[in-house]
């Protein structure tokens, strides 16, 4: 009797600490370390790259009229810019032509989608001419569409479509010369009167970058 006893004991304390590890395994499975560690970390992910091109992020911090503005007025400025970059494709002979087309490809693409997601966040139209208060008497400096400093005509577009060869290098760098120093007029604005922190560091940009291809485009110019 006393074996079948202790037996029993035994077989109680065994059946006893299998439940508890099946408890533990559970616990562990259910709410470990590592989902609550990936849930958290994807979140900081995209927080990390707010100007990634699957989810630029609006601009933080407060904005005044000048920085609406000047998103309004740059994207169609940068859109025409790829417009003139994309004629590039079989039309350019020359190779550091070719090269700044690249790079005006691989830059202002990303700002268009930036200014975009600026423009949402703000609650503005992307046009300044859907009503948005321009403010400062910055819309008659430079007005909007075709009006913009440096925005190419119908019939500049055209004389670089028809052109071929050296002709192309030659009035793709002239037209674009032309383009970059009214990005940097508008640039130069926002720096001055703008107020968001985000808008001001890619006016920066622009400037910096947007000047430094027009002394590469002047080279070309030079030689051609």
């Amino acid at each position: 009797m006393r074996a079948f006893t202790n037996r029993a004991a035994r077989t109680s304390a065994l059946v006893g600490a299998v439940a508890a590890a099946g408890l533990l395994l559970t616990a562990c499975g259910g709410d470990g370390a590592a989902p609550s560690a990936s849930a958290t970390a994807s979140p900081s992910a995209t927080a990390a790259a707010p100007g990634s091109a699957a989810s630029p992020a609006p601009a933080p911090g407060p904005f005044n009229d000048a920085d609406v503005l000047f998103a309004q007025m740059m994207i169609p400025h940068h859109e025409q810019a790829l417009e003139m970059a994309r004629l590039a494709d079989g039309r350019a002979e020359d190779a550091d032509v070719k090269k700044l087309v690249a790079a005006i490809e691989r830059a202002q693409d990303p700002e268009i989608r930036t200014m975009r997601a600026w423009l949402k966040g703000w609650d503005r139209p992307e046009s300044a001419d859907n009503g948005s208060d321009h403010g400062g008497g910055h819309g008659s400096g430079h007005g909007s569409g075709s009006g913009m400093a440096g925005m190419m005509s119908e019939q500049d577009m055209k004389r670089l479509a028809a052109a071929e060869g050296k002709e192309f290098d030659r009035a793709f760098a002239e037209l674009m010369i032309a383009h970059h120093e009214g990005a940097v007029a508008m640039a130069e604005d926002e720096r001055k009167d703008g107020l968001n922190a985000t808008a001001k560091k890619l006016a920066d940009a622009v400037v910096r970058t947007q000047s430094a291809e027009v002394t590469e485009l002047r080279k070309v110019l030079d030689r051609l």
